[in-house]
């Protein structure tokens, strides 16, 4: 076979195995030598700042170090009902103040116990504000209990579950001594010793403090939150309700 014939043979092999397609798909892949990765680039030198100050021969560095303390819990505390006894070491049994108290806190005997046993005038300690006197005064029991009784009933409509005026700002007896006009206060002690009945017949309530009156309710069972006018009313309630239970008031 002649040079002639075998480029003839060669160029037919090379068109034939373009134009069969069974061959493109079993040929391997052709690789364009032509392109060429450009070659990684490295990292530019890291710069550091020229203005930092230079620290001074001898100069010691410090390390800081932060401390990471426990963040302090909070302990749920259980709301306490206004109306509930009081805590443990604090019992309703007290030593009677008065012959017309009963050995419960803030509680007094009855109308008829008091008649019935000879208790017809109620005494209590007053001092001037005037000339500083000091002294006692007494209410007729029976009298006293049936004004408030009479006011209370014709007025309790309209008061709201609060105090009039007249009992939060109570009109003073006048003094004996010095004879000065709507001066005399109540001596008013402590909590426990607080002589209720006195106060409530001299419609002195309003004398006491905000915690003298919630204590009188805490100890009554009584809802004590509120504010003073509201606490009083229930302070006067509660008193004539323990004087007489029939009495007709809600």
């Amino acid at each position: 076979m002649g040079t002639t014939e075998m480029n003839r043979n060669t160029e037919n092999d090379g068109n034939s195995f373009d134009d069969d397609p069974l061959a493109l798909c079993l040929s391997p892949p052709r690789i364009n030598q032509s392109y060429q990765h450009p070659p990684p680039q490295s990292p530019p030198p890291p710069q550091f700042p020229t203005n930092l100050p230079s620290l001074a021969a001898g100069a010691s560095t410090s390390t800081v170090v932060f401390s990471q303390e426990p963040t302090p819990l909070r302990l749920l505390r259980t709301r306490r009902n206004p109306t509930q006894s009081p805590r443990g070491g604090k019992g309703d049994i007290v030593p009677t103040p008065f012959p017309w108290a009963t050995d419960r806190r803030a509680t007094v005997h009855s109308l008829r116990y008091l008649l019935s046993h000879g208790l017809s005038t109620i005494a209590g300690d007053v001092q001037c504000k005037e000339c500083e006197h000091q002294y006692q005064i007494e209410f007729d029991l029976k009298k006293k209990y049936a004004e408030i009784v009479t006011y209370f009933v014709a007025n309790q409509s309209t008061m709201r579950d609060r105090a009039p005026s007249i009992w939060m700002n109570p009109i003073l007896p006048d003094c004996s001594f010095c004879e000065k006009t709507c001066c005399v206060k109540p001596i008013i002690s402590l909590k426990k010793k607080t002589n209720w009945l006195f106060l409530f017949l001299g419609q002195m309530l309003g004398c006491c403090t905000l915690a003298h009156l919630k204590y009188f309710c805490k100890h009554t069972k009584n809802h004590r939150t509120g504010a003073k006018d509201r606490v009083l009313y229930l302070t006067y309630l509660t008193l004539c309700k323990q004087l007489d239970p029939k009495v007709p008031l809600i």
